[in-house]
């Protein structure tokens, strides 16, 4: 069991982004809005994903191809497109993330 997280551990580094790209640290939330934040954050993360799949399959050979340009920046538009739609609601996740990270901080506070 070595190197193992606890199930709670794992969905606290999941919730606080740990895995991204920019490598945030778990930390705890100062409140509602904190956790509000963090939440649309891992939404956006989650639907960055769901956007470079959906992207995948878009043949280059088209006569919109950007050439490399687009090939370099491709990544930070698709985040940007998922940062977009977490702001304006997204898929939802984001509402239940919150509470989910305000019960697992309140949790540990208790403990």
């Amino acid at each position: 069991m070595d190197g193992l997280l606890s199930p709670d551990l794992q969905m606290s580094a999941a919730l606080s982004g740990a895995n991204s790209r920019r490598e945030p640290s778990l930390r705890q939330v100062s409140g509602e809005a904190e956790a509000r934040e963090v939440a649309e954050e891992f939404e956006a993360f989650f639907l960055s994903q769901m956007v470079e799949a959906m992207f995948a399959g878009v043949g280059e050979d088209n006569p919109f191809d950007g050439g490399a340009g687009e090939r370099a920046f491709r990544g930070m538009l698709n985040e940007e497109y998922a940062r977009v739609m977490a702001g304006s609601g997204g898929v939802g996740l984001a509402d239940n993330l919150t509470a989910e990270i305000l019960r697992y901080q309140e949790a540990g506070d208790t403990a």
